[in-house]
């Protein structure tokens, strides 16, 4: 197949590349500086794409906004959040729609946030969305991809859970502490976390391209755990303590309250359950296996 990619330099992008590659595909990159050799140049911000440089893509896997956890949530940041979705997703399904020989299936991000903060009850993809900025910020970035679904592309909206590598996200920031025995829950503990380890989201990534699925779809492991019980399976694979607790106050300060408390004390447990019924196979179905498969322990 041939696959058109955005952010395909960040954490998911980067793996998902190298995987696609590996099984014979050819991948064809959006990026928004000059193209080099196997790029597309589009401008989201601008509203411009270079249409002709998409002729004869299979699929799409649209990953590209700015990052939830980059900085703290100011006014103008959360404009960024928001108009970085919505006009990329926006310009890239009106261009995909109008293209003579369109491709297949596109596959667009989308994140558990939709959810919201729901305690422990089990969430699948018919769930209802949250009224908070997370929520309402996925399903504004979901709906725009309605211009493709009209003109009859099959669409899958990834709502992925934390994703678990090394380095970047979640993970590569809890580390440094957790290495120097320094780690420990955050408030409680008994906020649900729905991750994923890398190797699965790419897994699934590529699965869902020609699976036959379309809407929302939870990329999150079969087995979410509480934050109590994510930090101490982490220590236990460190060989190390996990002994502390970090109260609200602490990143409240740092992140300010929306943000510390969305991406820190929220708590949904999400299942994957369209991607079982598509057959696909994780590769880490517990947080023990995947954070010892991801930091090789």
């Amino acid at each position: 197949m041939k696959i058109l990619v955005t952010g395909s330099s960040g954490l998911i992008g980067t793996a998902l590349t190298t995987r696609l590659r590996s099984q014979g595909h050819e991948v064809v990159a959006l990026v928004r500086r000059p193209p080099a050799t196997g790029e597309v140049r589009w401008d989201p911000a601008g509203g411009t794409i270079d249409a002709g440089g998409l002729t004869g893509i299979d699929g799409v896997v649209h990953l590209a906004g700015a990052g939830i956890g980059d900085h703290r949530w100011s006014d103008s940041y959360r404009r960024e959040l928001v108009e970085s979705r919505m006009r990329s997703t926006d310009l890239l399904a009106r261009t995909l729609a109008g293209l003579d020989h369109r491709p297949s299936v596109l596959l667009s991000g989308s994140a558990v946030g939709w959810y919201g903060d729901r305690g422990d009850a089990s969430l699948d993809e018919s769930s209802s969305g949250a009224d908070d900025f997370l929520g309402k910020l996925c399903h504004d970035w979901e709906a725009a991809t309605q211009p493709a679904q009209a003109a009859g592309i099959r669409v899958g909206h990834l709502r992925t859970g934390i994703v678990l590598a090394p380095k970047g996200g979640a993970l590569g920031k809890m580390l440094p502490l957790f290495k120097l025995g320094l780690g420990g829950r955050f408030g409680n503990g008994r906020q649900v976390q729905s991750w994923i380890s890398l190797d699965d989201e790419v897994g699934a990534i590529v699965h869902l391209l020609t699976a036959d699925v379309a809407g929302p779809v939870n990329l999150t492991a079969p087995n979410p755990v509480t934050n109590t019980e994510f930090t101490r399976t982490l220590a236990h694979v460190l060989k190390r303590p996990a002994i502390f607790r970090v109260p609200k106050f602490a990143p409240r300060l740092v992140l300010g309250h929306d943000m510390a408390d969305a991406l820190l004390f929220t708590g949904q447990r999400v299942l994957p359950t369209k991607l079982l019924a598509a057959g696909y196979a994780f590769e880490h179905s517990t947080l023990e296996q995947a954070l010892r498969a991801t930091l090789k322990r």
